[in-house]
């Protein structure tokens, strides 16, 4: 699929390897760099990046594991400019509060991308930031969906921060910027 739409990188969640490994795909053109939990543990997370095969192989540095939930890759753009690319996946809403607060730890990876590079941050959040343009006007655009739940507070304290902001500035028909339906309530979420 990835290679169907022309997809140099993606970041993919929730992948569940163990350990940190590097697998090619043979015959396929995708490079994948993940990392998870350690062998003997519970597999409840990971992340991964899907990178072309010719375009690996053009990385200043191989992609590394922060955590089970974080990992990144730096892309050289220039001389003196890169691209640093965050993979998250945050811990759910039924995770206890100091797992959620341990994530949003993130926040000393982000700052130590030079200012003078690209910061481009995917994954999943596991948040719902909704529509309340008026109480995050600096962060939060006008174009999100549903209600801001305890997640979607966290990262919208993290977009303050650094100076982000969630996708939410694109206007575009409900079932194209909706990813993902709750299994139980089916309420679509970003």
């Amino acid at each position: 699929m990835l290679n169907c739409y022309q997809v140099d990188i993606a970041a993919l969640s929730e992948t569940r390897f163990a350990g940190e490994t590097q697998l090619e795909e043979v015959g396929g053109g995708y490079t994948f760099y993940c990392i998870g939990k350690p062998d003997g543990t519970p597999r409840t997370s990971g992340v991964d990046f899907a990178i072309r095969t010719k375009l690996a192989r053009q990385l200043d540095s191989l992609p590394y594991g922060i955590n089970d939930r974080l990992m990144t890759p730096c892309l050289k753009l220039s001389k003196d400019h890169f691209s640093i690319v965050i993979s998250c996946y945050a811990p759910m809403m039924t995770n206890p509060d100091d797992i959620k607060e341990s994530f949003y730890e993130v926040s000393r990876t982000i700052s130590a991308v030079d200012r003078k590079d690209r910061l481009i941050i995917l994954g999943n959040f596991n948040a719902c930031v909704g529509v309340d343009f008026s109480s995050w006007p600096k962060v939060l655009g006008q174009h999100g969906t549903g209600k801001c739940n305890s997640n979607g507070l966290l990262l919208l304290s993290l977009c303050t921060q650094h100076g982000l902001t969630p996708n939410t500035l694109f206007q575009q028909v409900d079932k194209y910027k909706n990813t993902w339906m709750q299994p139980r309530s089916k309420q679509w979420h970003i």
